[in-house]
């Protein structure tokens, strides 16, 4: 066997203890996926890892797991995985929620704490080069330590009772089951099932004014959040733009999140059909964006949607 084939095993190796001290269970077919190697290499880089001295309970066809108690020394990081931990850091300082930013914190000062001694210049160095510019309005939870709460709540299995203030500002008490979270356009959701509704709602999350978990569990196991998030039954309107060209590259990123279906050449323009959820709300205000480069083909009353939240702006202006 060549000197490649050897440096190959080892990373496999030190990763495969890495799984160990990450998870609870480790089975072999997921490792042998991970790696793109068959099983019986797997059983037998858990054999050498056993040789090794490291103590490893399971066996074959069920998982292997570290024996409770043993402890390992702290990982080394590269400096590759040093620098996208910076990078990651920085993006959290800007995206993350209020309710996780001291648990993160921690966690990163923890992970700083086993950097090699000779990567703790370059983690000084590159901090202050690395910004992220965000305009994404700053809320205030209502409730401290939120999605700690929530996220306990999904790994429990135990339902949730909310107070929720909704766009209207009308207040209502639900038993909802928390599915997930996502961020989207700047705010945080909760996607749930709501006992009320027999149906799943989304809830953005600075909306809820109080929140507690219960003593009820439940046993439906809800999968993904993000299959959830495309079942919504609410109803669809057709729109359709005529937009000049010389727009369309800045609407690279919006215009397939707010419904569009087809585009169509016509002359120096592109006539775009949208499917949309949001025709009271979001699609005019991002509409708004470009309008004076986009003619409304339909709905007819999304024009007077229009003028009235020009209206709005205008007289917002003019406030003294």
């Amino acid at each position: 066997m060549n000197e490649d084939h050897y440096i190959k095993k080892i990373d496999r190796v030190t990763s495969i203890l890495t799984q160990l001290q990450t998870k609870s269970i480790v089975r072999a077919q997921d490792l042998a996926e991970k790696f793109d190697v068959s099983i019986r290499t797997i059983y037998r880089d858990i054999k050498t890892l056993e040789n090794a001295g490291i103590p490893i309970f399971g066996e074959a066809g069920s998982g292997y797991s570290l024996v409770d108690g043993y402890k390992l020394p702290p990982v080394m990081f590269t400096k590759e995985e040093v620098l996208s931990f910076i990078t990651a850091e920085k993006l959290m300082q800007k995206f993350s929620h209020e309710s996780i930013d001291a648990h993160y914190n921690s966690a990163m000062e923890k992970v700083k704490a086993v950097i090699r001694n000779s990567e703790k210049h370059l983690v000084t160095t590159i901090e202050n080069q690395i910004d992220i510019y965000s305009y994404r309005p700053k809320n205030s939870d209502n409730v401290k330590n939120i999605i700690p709460i929530i996220l306990e709540s999904i790994a429990e299995k135990n339902q949730l009772k909310i107070s929720y203030k909704n766009v209207k500002d009308e207040n209502s008490e639900r038993i909802i089951e928390a599915v997930g979270i996502f961020y989207e356009v700047n705010y945080w959701y909760m996607m749930a099932f709501c006992t009320m509704r027999k149906d799943f709602r989304q809830f953005r999350i600075d909306r809820i004014l109080k929140i507690e978990k219960t003593q009820n569990s439940f046993h439906q196991e809800y999968g993904n959040v993000g299959d959830y998030r495309k079942k919504s039954k609410n109803q669809k309107v057709n729109v359709k733009l005529l937009v000049e060209k010389k727009i369309l590259p800045f609407l690279v990123n919006s215009k397939k999140y707010y419904g569009l279906i087809s585009e169509e050449e016509n002359g120096n323009r592109m006539l775009m059909t949208f499917e949309t959820e949001w025709i009271d709300e979001g699609f005019p205000r991002w509409l708004i964006t470009f309008a004076d480069f986009a003619e409304i083909l339909e709905p007819e009353y999304l024009k007077d949607t229009m003028n009235d939240l020009i209206a709005q702006i205008s007289n917002q202006l003019n406030k003294k």
